[in-house]
């Protein structure tokens, strides 16, 4: 052991620069790793985003009036709590859309427990009895934003309107019409005026604790403390976390791919470079054999190195991620910020580290395995590696038209051995390819902005009646008024309904839109589209829900009627996880009479105009008879995901820079018998850098075409894989384009010249007397 000591000493001393550049490619990828992690979590998560940062509650109970809830911030486990407030069910009416609610007097501070995170517009004033808030789930039912008026009923003959000042998120359950209400805040005054008869007030406390896993047990003690009878309703963060995990299922799909293919880069990243540092202490290994080491002693000397590496790295990496990663400016450093903050943190951070340490250990043991097999003797042609052998006769013919010695000397020492340079190429080659990946994600998100007819949003703008019946009783001719401007090029009736699957256990979504004399332009991926009586198309995640294909019939239960209809196509369904079924209107039968009038009406905008425009004129134009709403684009819920993909493209850029400063050291190393001959047959040092820079840019170059080729393929079958996975269905994903692929390859090949041209110069400089006894 002491004889392994002083020869690790030894060689440190003697490859300082070796060193210091294994333990920062060590930090740099334990950091990005950390990062990836951090940006996994910000993006992946948003209920956990939001639960954190508001402090939510573990808990929430809703009680009787005559209830005494303050009593259970005594409970032991309990470290915060919210309220309790008054609260009122009702129901709240906008445009004709009506929802029930649980109404929470706060005062004009928030809690500092489960405070609602106002998303646009401000909080209600204190002592303001006409103001209201509402969370983001129960405004988009009711198509309400910052500005409107709504209409609240209160008791016996009471009915106000309320302005609506803000929308705020909360990590409480989201609103479900016909099972769950949802959740507004107004200020107490504006809840007594209401006046709410006695059978609908009551009191909500949210209970945050310092063990989440103490929620059951918690529970119990808090329902018997109040007394089960005075206990109207228990949630827990459970059931509220799961709820919002379904509906980010395909983010979370598409984040952890990435997550995964960082996590092999990076292995791939530190596995070449302990491999490549152990193969350039081939000539030292046969020395220490012909001195006595045996195999076993061998290993030993580079394991005990390389950890005390390993940790020092791993250390580093993790200390600068912890430190500054918040302050980094952006999405990474806010998703550091909150990541910091997580429940897992710390068992993420430990387990990571712990990881890229045993990684490192078996990677070295490995490399340290093959090179103690290395023979004593000869030790001049085991530590020499081979040239690549005489010029060809293109080689010989590209020299004799005075083409640049550098190019073809680049060209003929960019892979002196078959394995090595295969080996080299495939490492580089792994993280363009997840960088080509991520940005064939992000031209996916991008086609839902310029071809939304293509994924499944042929329609910009959804109208409805704002007050059914219009002035005077008389109905709005709402196709008439939106068909009159000029950027409308069509105008669907349509209509909606949630239906009972066969066993009565989930609801799905009925939808009518368009008529069969003037059909509605589904996006269809498979199959044909609806032409005929009790025909229509549904999304995949419905196919995978009642286990059917296209071609097949179904049965549901629309309003305690049954409704049978024959699928003859899949259409692209990014809403709802694709539980959708579609048909014509004329094949519904909602109303009494066995008809269905149209509920809305989805507008199709001619290619170039402003959604945003033609809502706010058709509004102006129909009097304010007309409410307008843009049909939502799932690429506005995937704005989070932008930052975080070009985030990930940073860290995967990281981790290639890695490996390429790692191909370079190699090939400097291994090339310097070459500085003799080189210089023997007069070739300039500004000459002979080139040929270094040249070979590691065509190395760069075969990574780059070879990542960029098979990053594309792989990222289109992915992300159609993993739309098909979250019930959108294939045929959603878009590659990058030629003009992006290039651009990659030619900045793969940019940064791999510019980082190798300091370190070839200064090689090329060297005396031949050094190369000499180097080689020697």
């Amino acid at each position: 052991m002491r004889a392994t000591l002083r020869w690790a000493h030894a060689d440190l001393r003697a490859h300082r620069g070796e060193a210091l550049f294994i333990v920062l490619a060590t930090a740099g990828i334990t950091a990005c790793l950390l990062l990836a992690g951090a940006l996994f979590s910000y993006a992946a998560d948003p209920w956990q985003r939001v639960f954190t940062q508001s402090d939510g509650a573990h808990v929430w109970i809703h009680t009787r009036a005559d209830a005494e809830p303050d009593r259970l911030a005594g409970l032991e486990g309990v470290t915060g709590v919210a309220g309790p407030f008054a609260t009122a069910r009702t129901t709240v009416e906008l445009g004709g859309a009506r929802a029930a609610v649980e109404l929470r007097a706060t005062g004009p501070e928030p809690p500092a427990v489960a405070r609602p995170l106002v998303t646009a517009g401000r909080t209600a004033e204190g002592g303001a009895d006409d103001e209201i808030v509402l969370e983001g789930s129960l405004a988009a039912a009711l198509w309400a934003e910052a500005g409107d008026t709504v209409t609240v009923r209160g008791g016996p003959g009471v009915e106000r309107e309320l302005r609506v000042v803000g929308v705020a998120d909360t990590a409480e359950r989201r609103y479900a019409p016909g099972e769950r209400p949802g959740i507004a805040w107004l200020p107490p005054e504006a809840l007594e005026a209401l006046a709410p008869a006695p059978e609908q007030t009551g009191r909500t406390v949210g209970l945050r604790l310092g063990d989440p896993g103490d929620t059951d047990f918690t529970v119990q003690r808090a329902v018997t403390l109040l007394g089960a009878d005075r206990v109207q309703e228990v949630t827990r963060w459970q059931q509220a976390r799961g709820e919002a995990e379904g509906e980010n299922r395909l983010l979370g799909l598409v984040l952890a791919l990435f997550g995964l293919g960082a996590l092999l880069a990076a292995a791939l990243a530190v596995a070449g470079a302990i491999s490549t540092r152990i193969h350039g202490h081939l000539r030292d290994i046969s020395v220490l054999k012909a001195i006595g080491f045996t195999p076993a002693q061998v290993v030993r000397v580079f394991l005990v190195q390389h950890l005390a590496f390993a940790l020092l790295g791993v250390a580093t990496g993790a200390a600068v991620t912890e430190l500054l990663g918040a302050h980094v400016p952006g999405r990474i450093g806010e998703a550091v910020d909150l990541w910091r903050r997580l429940p897992g943190h710390t068992w993420t951070v430990l387990g990571t580290t712990a990881g890229s340490v045993l990684f490192i250990a078996t990677a070295t043991w490995l490399a340290a395995w093959r090179a103690g097999r290395v023979p004593p003797v000869p030790v001049a042609r085991t530590a020499v590696p081979r040239g690549p052998g005489a010029l060809t006769r293109l080689e010989r013919r590209a020299l004799g038209k005075d083409v640049p010695p550098a190019l073809v000397l680049g060209w003929r020492g960019a892979f002196p051995g078959r394995l090595r340079s295969l080996a080299a190429v495939g490492r580089l080659a792994v993280p363009l390819a997840m960088i080509t990946v991520a940005l064939g994600a992000w031209a996916t998100l991008d086609r839902f902005r310029s071809e939304p007819g293509e994924v499944g949003l042929p329609a910009a703008l959804t109208v409805r009646e704002a007050s059914p019946g219009g002035p005077g009783g008389r109905p709005v001719d709402v196709g008439r008024l939106a068909s009159g401007h000029p950027d409308v090029t069509a105008v669907h009736p349509g209509a909606e309904a949630q239906a009972l699957v066969p066993g009565q256990t989930t609801t799905i979504t009925l939808r009518g839109l368009g008529t069969d004399a003037d059909p509605y332009p589904f996006a269809l991926a498979e199959g044909r589209l609806p032409g005929g009586p009790d025909e229509a198309v549904a999304g995949q995640g419905l196919l995978d829900l009642l286990d059917v294909r296209v071609g097949d019939w179904v049965r549901m239960t629309v309003q305690g009627r049954p409704q049978i209809l024959h699928i003859t196509g899949r259409t692209i369904e990014p809403e709802d996880g694709g539980r959708i079924v579609s048909t014509s209107l004329d094949n519904l039968e909602l109303d009494d009479d066995g008809t269905t009038e149209p509920g809305f009406h989805r507008l199709v905008l001619r290619d170039g105009a402003d959604a945003g425009e033609v809502g706010a004129d058709l509004a102006a134009s129909s009097g304010g008879r007309l409410e307008v709403r843009e049909v939502p684009n799932p690429a506005d819920g995937f704005a989070a995901a932008r930052g975080v993909v070009a985030g990930l493209v940073a860290v995967l850029a990281l981790i290639g820079l890695t490996e390429l400063s790692t191909l370079l050291g190699a090939r400097v190393r291994d090339r310097r018998r070459d500085l003799l001959a080189l210089k023997a047959v007069g070739l300039t040092p500004r000459q002979i850098a080139g040929v270094m820079v040249v070979s590691t840019g065509v190395t760069a170059l075969a990574a780059a075409v070879a990542g960029t080729a098979v990053g594309a393929v792989a990222g289109t079958w992915l992300i159609d894989a993993l739309s098909h996975a979250g019930g959108v269905g294939a045929g959603i994903a878009q590659p990058p384009s030629p003009v992006t692929l290039l651009l990659v390859v030619v900045s793969a090949v940019a940064v791999s010249a510019a980082v190798s041209a300091l370190p070839a110069a200064r090689a090329a400089r060297r005396r031949i007397a050094d190369t000499l006894s180097e080689t020697l």
